[in-house]
């Protein structure tokens, strides 16, 4: 499975999180990292070779922190530009199709401030709906996200735990419920053969 990781922070250098995720996802076998925003300071995005990235890759993992709870700005022209009709969705429109979906998302707040009736009212679920529904109309699978919280207080030990958890999380081939589950039933009947 190749993997890509498309980077949005709009000053990654001087995050801590965000930074250290795509840093160690770099050296990982099977994954592209990509810089957004240093990719296109400017703004003008090439829709053809972002289509054309996208298209070689099996996973395509959205890092980024939560911004007003939404995505960073260039997140947003990105899908509007990049997610044409008649190639993302509508007539035509299947190019992603099958292809997974992964959030990977840091916040600065904590864990209990992103529950329904907390701080933020919603829960990170609710907050992540328009992104799942996005996944959806292009046909794409919407993984469970990776999301962690905290970013403004984390310790040095817990940002490393949350590089390795990420990795794990964003490489784990069976993260697809339906893949897991496949996966389950096969071992179950090799094992009832097996008997």
């Amino acid at each position: 499975m190749k993997t890509l990781v498309n980077v949005f922070h709009p000053r990654l250098d001087q995050s801590t999180v965000n930074r250290r995720w795509a840093e160690h996802m770099a050296r990982q076998p099977g994954v592209t990292v990509r810089h957004l925003d240093a990719l296109y300071p400017d703004r003008a995005i090439d829709v053809a070779a972002e289509q054309a990235v996208l298209l070689a890759h099996d996973r395509i993992v959205f890092q980024h922190p939560l911004f007003w709870y939404s995505v960073p700005p260039l997140m947003k022209q990105w899908l509007d530009d990049v997610l044409t009709y008649g190639w993302a969705y509508g007539p035509g429109g299947t190019a992603l199709a099958g292809k997974e979906w992964l959030s990977a998302i840091s916040t600065g707040g904590p864990a209990d401030a992103y529950v329904a009736g907390g701080y933020n009212t919603y829960s990170m679920s609710e907050l992540l709906k328009p992104l799942q529904q996005t996944a959806n109309l292009i046909g794409m699978k919407f993984l469970p996200p990776f999301v962690w919280h905290g970013a403004v207080r984390a310790t040095p030990e817990a940002l490393a735990e949350g590089v390795e958890a990420y990795a794990r999380h964003a490489l784990d081939p069976l993260l697809d419920p339906q893949k897991r589950l496949a996966g389950l039933l096969k071992q179950m009947e090799e094992e009832h053969v097996a008997l």
